[in-house]
């Protein structure tokens, strides 16, 4: 009984200290990439390169997934509203939503799913055929190579989506609102314009995509410079890239949220 219990402790313990462990080599990875981030801006066609894989090609899944999201609002909000004589204000309901927490939650969570995984795979694949102790053998560095202009990519991505996503969100929910439901068209952007402020509601939302997109870009990063050099290690990678990106993604919201209530 004795022998379980302490096996049972102790392989708590090797979890809580592995985890520590990752989480500092974490920080000094970031703190890595900051370092070398000079090479990927002197050499600005890669990180062009990367805005493009990252950014451009998650567009159209973005784009799809906001358009729902914007008419499943408003179909929601004004079943809601229409018991309370306030119909008219789904704009309102809609565009808050949206900028405040939905945009950037749903577009980081996509972000991880689509781009993360795909940054983790390659630079997974890249440790595992040799690649990167190649670029290390010709004094080429790969975090300043292959890590920063990934990183930077998408760090400025995310808020770029994030706002293609409100967009696009806040036209699906007119669609449905107003040709399909019966709003007036007049209310529904007159309310919106008046409620939704810049500071905090876009702003706020723009600090937080930012932030998303350094979490999950630097997850997928470190995750895949990290994996062990064989298939299955790749593959366990990646999985933890989706659920740890998850993860601090919906952490994190609720901290900033917290905080900018509060402010």
């Amino acid at each position: 009984m004795f022998s379980a219990v302490a096996n049972v402790l102790r392989g708590i313990g090797h979890r809580v200290i592995d985890r520590i462990w990752r989480f500092g080599s974490s920080l000094r990875f970031f703190f890595y990439v900051l370092i070398y981030s000079g090479e990927s801006f002197r050499r600005l066609h890669l990180t062009i390169r990367e805005i493009y894989a990252t950014g451009v090609l998650s567009l159209i899944i973005i784009l799809v997934s906001a358009f729902f999201v914007g008419m499943v609002l408003a179909l929601q909000g004004y079943n809601t509203l229409q018991r309370y004589g306030s119909s008219e204000a789904i704009g309102v309901l809609v565009a808050l939503s949206l900028v405040r927490e939905l945009g950037p939650v749903v577009t980081a969570l996509l972000f991880a799913g689509r781009a993360g995984t795909a940054i983790t795979a390659e630079i997974g694949l890249m440790k595992a055929t040799e690649q990167l102790s190649a670029m290390e053998m010709m004094a080429v560095s790969p975090v300043g190579r292959v890590v920063a202009p990934r990183f930077w990519a998408g760090v400025i991505s995310m808020p770029l989506l994030a706002a293609l996503f409100s967009m696009v969100g806040v036209l699906g929910g007119y669609l449905v609102a107003v040709p399909l439901i019966g709003v007036d068209a007049g209310a529904f952007w007159s309310q919106m314009q008046a409620s939704v402020d810049w500071r905090e509601d876009i702003v706020n939302g723009v600090i937080k995509s930012v932030v998303f997109g350094i979490a999950c870009t630097m997850i997928a990063l470190f995750e895949g410079f990290d994996a062990p050099p064989t298939a299955e290690g790749v593959s366990r990678a990646t999985t933890r890239t989706v659920v740890n990106s998850s993860l601090a993604v919906l952490g994190l919201d609720f901290v900033m949220t917290s905080f900018m209530i509060v402010a």
